[in-house]
């Protein structure tokens, strides 16, 4: 695959979930982030910060790459895969727009831990570490919603684990078909689940294509 090629003149994961990360969104009272505007806070990193259009299925990162910027989706999706030493890839994420990935570089890691492919048409802002560390320190702000964000990812991921771990094939593709659809998020349910094939439903569910197709 091709690297993505940037479209600003200036100037670079983690394994997260098992399933799409939820979106940006205002936060409920006594949560720990106040009101916020992705804009805004792109805005405020001023240099530092590249925006990429990524077609689909254009690799963002591979599994091994120097670790050295995070990544912000401000529109499309994001898929996140690793690979075995035995050759065996696994899909460990879906990244809706409105996601951060890569922020493992901002705790002292060195290489990515997975891989990162465009999975729609997709703007990607890529987040320069110095430049994401700057604005963690100087905007009280983000760093109150970056933080927030980061724990209801934890928690999603610990849900995650639960459910590959203990729910049946059936069960958890059905989870992710709703969770696909926005289900139980603010706003409304999307009316049509995005375009997803059945083998990469199977990856992330944890079975074969022609299991899934079954269910």
């Amino acid at each position: 695959m091709n690297r993505m090629q940037t479209t600003s003149r200036t100037e670079t994961g983690t394994v997260v979930g098992l399933l799409p990360d939820k979106k940006i969104r205002r936060p409920a009272a006594g949560t720990l982030a106040t009101p916020y505007n992705p804009q805004t806070f792109l805005a405020k990193v001023g240099h530092g910060k590249t925006t990429l259009q990524a077609p689909k299925e254009r690799l963002i990162f591979s599994q091994g790459d120097a670790a050295d910027a995070v990544f912000y989706v401000q529109a499309g999706r994001v898929k996140l895969t690793v690979l075995s030493r035995q050759g065996k890839e696994a899909v460990v994420g879906i990244l809706d727009h409105g996601s951060f990935f890569g922020e493992g570089c901002l705790v002292g890691q060195l290489v990515r831990m997975a891989t990162a492919t465009a999975l729609d048409a997709s703007t990607i802002v890529r987040i320069e570490k110095a430049a994401m560390i700057r604005v963690l320190h100087d905007e009280s702000s983000f760093s109150a919603l970056f933080m927030a964000y980061l724990l209801s990812r934890n928690v999603r991921i610990q849900a995650d684990l639960v459910d590959h771990l203990f729910n049946s094939a059936e069960k958890r593709l059905a989870r992710i078909l709703l969770l696909l659809a926005h289900y139980g998020k603010e706003g409304k349910p999307e009316p049509v689940i995005p375009k997803i094939s059945q083998a990469r439903l199977a990856d992330i569910v944890g079975t074969t294509r022609r299991a899934s197709v079954h269910f």
